[in-house]
């Protein structure tokens, strides 16, 4: 890959993270939840939380959530910035955000979901960062934060280890509704994971990564956030996963279809697509028809990959994006996706 990246110095213990709604502001509607995981986003990392105008305002402008977020890059005292949630409105946060304050004093960013709209906007402005990760979902509900998650979280915010990425065997596609006392000691139902799916050459592939939740990947660039020629992806490893909006099958490979005709899935060298959700509060197939929608979409995802790309290395069923437990994956940080033994790792610094 050749866009030249920054990545971010890592933060301390006692060192300040800001906690942004760039997109919806779920703490402000379920608070109980929200500090809960402030609380053990201090337990696992030693930071202290900053919270800013917006963090709890439901509905407020883009402006003013791009404001917070200009602040706390701004900011010389913060030096990690973590979303609480994704949603669907942050690609007009975009265009109110300073390159400039990003690149003078990049911090580490997490986040995932819409929140890619600015995982994007980092990237092409020269910054690393880390997909996943956040405290309406991750942190605060459950009777505690998964192994994985912590591990990575910390990884991505103060140690800047590798790491193997492994499969935990079980999986939730949501939790207990955030209204519902419940939520801060229960999790969600799970079941029992399937083995991933392997696709491509048996063999070792170590790239920089891109990629993220593909409905916005699909809205970013068609709002023609992507300046670069494809080939600035060659050799990378590409993210895709979907989101509880629980897209059928056919319309996930026209978008990973649109992704090839824009020549990005034959530039890179390998592709992660995450176990995705196929149930939500409304709808919950029975386990047979859950195990048959997602072995389907990865069907048409691999399908689709190996039409534009029959070279690229190809893993299927990653917890990473809308799955509980998730692993935070670096964004333009170093992946090895070995199709030869069949193992995943991340270098986190």
């Amino acid at each position: 890959m050749t866009q030249p990246l920054l990545h971010p110095p890592k933060a301390s213990p006692g060192d300040r993270i800001a906690v942004l709604s760039p997109s919806f502001a779920a703490p402000g509607a379920f608070p109980a939840v929200h500090e809960q995981a402030m609380q053990r986003l201090t337990e696992l990392t030693g930071l202290v939380p900053v919270e800013y105008p917006t963090t709890r305002q439901l509905d407020a402008p883009p402006e003013a959530r791009a404001a917070d977020v200009n602040a706390a890059f701004a900011d010389p005292g913060i030096r990690g910035v973590l979303g609480t949630i994704g949603g669907e409105d942050e690609i007009r946060v975009i265009p109110h955000l300073d390159a400039e304050l990003v690149r003078a004093d990049p911090k580490p960013f997490l986040g995932y979901s819409d929140n890619w709209n600015l995982h994007n906007w980092l990237w092409t402005n020269g910054v690393a960062s880390f997909y996943g990760g956040s405290s309406q979902v991750q942190l605060g509900p459950g009777p505690h934060v998964d192994p994985i998650h912590a591990a990575s979280l910390r990884a991505a915010l103060i140690t800047g280890e590798s790491l193997e990425i492994l499969d935990p065997g079980e999986s939730e596609d949501v939790g207990v509704p955030w209204d519902d006392p419940r939520a801060l000691t229960t999790f969600g139902e799970r079941e029992v994971t399937e083995p991933w799916t392997w696709s491509g050459p048996p063999r070792p592939v170590t790239g920089r990564s891109w990629g993220g939740c593909i409905e916005v990947i699909e809205w970013v660039l068609t709002a023609g956030r992507f300046p670069a020629a494809p080939d600035v992806l060659a050799g990378g490893v590409l993210l895709l996963e979907t989101s509880e909006e629980l897209l059928p099958a056919q319309n996930v490979g026209w978008i990973v279809r649109s992704l090839g005709e824009r020549g990005l899935v034959g530039a890179v060298d390998a592709v992660l697509v995450a176990r995705p959700p196929v149930s939500d509060f409304r709808t919950r197939p029975d386990a047979v028809e859950r195990a048959r929608l997602r072995a389907e979409q990865a069907a048409v995802v691999i399908e689709m990959i190996n039409s534009y790309n029959d070279q690229a290395v190809v893993c299927v069923g990653v917890p990473f994006g809308h799955t509980r437990p998730q692993w935070v994956l670096p964004h333009g940080g170093e992946i090895t996706v070995d199709g030869a033994q069949r193992r995943v790792f991340a270098d986190y610094s």
